[in-house]
């Protein structure tokens, strides 16, 4: 019985995407919305609503879930990258932006212990100290700083489970009306039109494409073969990779590991062959659904007691949204662009994996290389900056 749960499951999670790339090509509302935005919300709907309810099937689910969330993004990335061409990377505006968004984190973190700090308990400087390293780095800086601070399971737990319900909320502000906003505040130059430079063009190309013309074709006589290649060769990058990782930390190291497959797919995506692999995007952004949807079906909104951590909850809200305002306006006064602004800030609150969705959203695939560039690089701080400030507090 416990096989053919996962089976299920595992089929619903492959397949459910495609469908509802179909309902966003047929219907308005949904292709306004995009598939992503639509899949989270679904995600959410069936982990606490319906048939696959946390509660009840959770430990069952767990395990598929988790290796999926660990398998999808890992093998997108390549994927994804080896359709860019990275010759025109803005290095130095994009590490600029990462400057601005470690001070952003860093200020609001220490202005947010100033406002909700009595209401944090005793935990309050260590719980400020994880919000600076989860919000430049990652979960995994998260754990590290908890450890390090000495900080209890309940408080753990309790940061982490409010961290992905606003981060969750935050990623729906930007894909619904937050990218529109900030491309009315900072500069933001449209990715199609006669304006768009030659070079720009070559990187944007199948970028300029509507969502639903999206995954088309990608399993025609035409483009199998070259999409399994793409897909063969993203597995061997990931084992190369993982085995790297494990070589060098003696386990699996995220900073080693995205570090690592980040910089063999870029070589890779200069060899002329591996770029001419034209759905090789597509079917990385597929993947991308899939995580999308069994993420967000993994948020149990009843596990959470709000009333007793409503304050961590506000705190975490307010470094989380406040910090992308202070990017914002900093942002305004260096004359960063709207998009590698955007998506820095992604890649530090939400981490290097979800940086291909929102670089999709805003159709411009010129700046992932920024945002896992970002976000590896706030791996690598993040630990040090987030005890550092439990140590000014």
């Amino acid at each position: 019985m416990k096989i053919l749960i996962l089976l299920a499951a595992a089929a619903f999670y492959l397949i459910v995407p495609a469908l509802v790339v179909k309902l966003c090509r047929r219907v308005s509302f949904f292709r306004k919305a995009g598939a992503i935005l639509t899949l989270y919300f679904l995600g959410v709907l069936i982990a606490n609503l319906f048939i696959f309810r946390v509660d009840r099937l959770g430990e069952t689910l767990f395990p598929l879930q988790d290796a999926m969330v660990s398998v999808a993004i890992p093998l997108a990335i390549p994927m994804i990258l080896f359709a860019c061409d990275f010759r025109h990377w803005p290095a130095g505006k994009a590490l600029l932006a990462l400057l601005v968004g470690i001070v952003s984190v860093f200020t609001v973190s220490f202005l947010g212990y100033q406002l909700f700090g009595s209401h944090l308990g005793e935990q309050g400087k260590a719980i400020a100290g994880m919000a600076v390293g989860v919000y430049t780095g990652g979960t995994p800086n998260l754990a590290a700083i908890k450890m390090m601070l000495g900080v209890d399971e309940a408080t753990y737990v309790s940061v982490n489970t409010f961290d992905m319900v606003v981060s969750f909320l935050y990623l729906v502000f930007l894909l619904s009306v937050g990218i529109r906003l900030v491309r009315k505040w900072l500069p933001f130059e449209a990715l199609s039109g006669p304006s768009v430079p030659a070079e720009d063009a070559v990187v944007n190309g199948a970028m300029a494409q509507s969502e639903q013309d999206m995954y088309r074709d990608i399993f025609t006589k035409r483009h199998f073969r070259p999409t399994v290649e793409a897909l063969a060769l993203s597995i061997a990058i990931v084992g190369g990779s993982l085995g790297l990782s494990f070589l060098i930390t003696g386990k699996v190291n995220m900073i080693v590991l995205i570090l690592s497959l980040t910089t063999l797919s870029l070589a890779a995506s200069f060899i002329p062959r591996v770029r001419s692999w034209e759905k090789s995007y597509d079917a990385g952004m597929y993947l991308v659904l899939v995580f999308s949807l069994v993420v967000s079906s993994m948020v149990d909104l009843g596990s959470i007691d709000y009333r007793a951590g409503a304050f961590t909850f506000l705190f975490i809200a307010f470094v989380i949204f406040a910090s992308l305002g202070l990017q914002l306006l900093l942002g305004k006064l260096l004359k960063l662009d709207a998009d590698t602004t955007v998506i820095t800030s992604v890649a530090m609150i939400n981490s290097p994996l979800f940086v291909p969705m929102i670089a999709d959203a805003m159709k411009n695939r010129k700046v992932i290389l920024t945002g896992i560039t970002a976000g590896i690089i706030g791996y690598a701080v993040g630990n040090y900056l987030g005890v550092l400030m439990a140590q000014i507090l």
